[in-house]
């Protein structure tokens, strides 16, 4: 109640005074009343005159007449802008130009293509194949329309398994071999491009498809020797049908790509029997030394007798021409061999001792031999 009767005495001044707070009401507002109160600003002026004729402009013409002077020269409300200069380019000609620039550039950079002496440009158009580029300076339409990817068709990749990254497990370069051993083997395959067409699109991952066909073609060889052959003199062959098996592979899967060479680096047995292994190959080296050398003495025999047997036919070829003369001569050279390692001296004169003994006589050096005592029996010397 108390605010209530605060209020009503104001309202009632209010209600009873003819003024509004922007002057008289009653006359329809004008210039300030004779009261000295403020001019309401949206009636109209005094002697009936419209707003803004023969009087000064109102704060919404000066906003607008200035809104028009602080735009671009014949831009935005038109009018009163600042003079353009002759030869300096506007607004318009200025963004024509940029756009022109961006467009030459992106042209340029986008559809002139260098390709080296051993590469080829694989065109694709809207992401379907539309061509190969040739050694040189080629034109294409811009990006992203076309995309041109270079490929390098002489270069030889080589790849090493296991990883060098060390991506493949321990446990992939460890192999079965045929009489059902296990052994560690480290080999490469070299590579190249022979198709670019096909290397691009026939597969999704060329190299992770020529990797997993190598461990197959391995695999399957490895399964089919023996552990000798594996760490042993069996390389080659096995390197051979592995570069054959995956080549098969690759060309019916038409990826492009052409096996060089497969080289294998090191076979050996794993980590847990190594040492055992060790000892194998040691004693399997040995025993072919052995061999070796059997076979060499073996060859030694055979030559002697295959002498032994063409001196027989020679002297049986003289038997037959002069029988008696040539069994004299083999009794000669037969008596001759026996008696060269006997220590004893036969004489056969009549009347002399048959037996003498010569200690100093010796086979190995008869010239060093000292002469013999004086024989007692004079005639025996005669």
């Amino acid at each position: 109640m108390t605010i209530l009767s605060g209020w009503f005495p104001r309202l009632t001044i209010h209600s009873a005074d003819s003024k509004g707070p922007w002057g008289g009401g009653g006359s329809g507002g004008g210039d300030d009343d004779k009261s000295g109160g403020p001019r309401n600003p949206w009636a109209q002026p005094p002697s009936g005159k419209p707003r803004g004729t023969g009087a000064g402009p109102s704060a919404l013409d000066e906003f607008l007449k200035r809104a028009r002077s602080s735009g671009g020269g014949g831009g935005g409300f038109g009018g009163g802008g600042r003079p353009r200069i002759p030869g300096v380019p506007g607004a318009g000609q200025l963004w024509a130009i940029g756009v022109g620039v961006v467009v030459v550039a992106w042209i340029a950079l986008t559809s002139f293509h260098s390709i080296g002496p051993q590469q080829r440009g694989i065109v694709t158009f809207l992401g379907r194949y539309a061509g190969t580029l040739e050694p040189g300076i080629r034109f294409t339409l811009p990006a992203p329309f076309v995309d041109v990817t270079k490929v390098d068709v002489a270069a030889i990749n080589t790849d090493t398994f296991p990883d060098e990254s060390g991506a493949d497990s321990p446990t992939d370069k460890l192999m079965l071999t045929s009489d059902q051993n296990i052994v560690d083997l480290d080999y490469s395959v070299r590579w190249q491009i022979s198709n670019p067409q096909d290397f691009a699109f026939q597969i999704d991952d060329p190299r992770e498809t020529l990797r997993a066909t190598a461990q197959s073609a391995m695999r399957a060889v490895v399964a089919t020797a023996t552990l000798d052959d594996a760490i042993g003199s069996g390389r080659n062959a096995m390197e051979a049908q592995v570069q054959q098996s995956m080549q098969e592979i690759l060309d019916r899967y038409n990826a492009g790509i052409r096996i060089q060479g497969v080289a294998i680096k090191g076979a050996q047995a794993p980590v847990q029997v190594a040492d055992a292994f060790k000892e194998v190959s040691a004693a399997q080296q040995k025993a072919q030394g052995d061999i070796s050398k059997a076979r060499g003495y073996a060859q030694q025999v055979l030559a002697k007798a295959q002498g032994e047997a063409a001196a027989f036919d020679v002297i049986y070829a003289q038997y037959k021409l002069a029988p008696e003369v040539t069994r004299r001569r083999m009794y000669y050279d037969t008596m001759e061999q026996v008696l060269a390692r006997s220590d004893k001296t036969i004489i056969e004169s009549p009347g002399v001792v048959p037996y003498l003994p010569l200690p100093r006589v010796t086979r190995s050096v008869p010239d060093a031999v000292p002469a013999p005592p004086a024989i007692q029996n004079q005639g025996a010397a005669q």
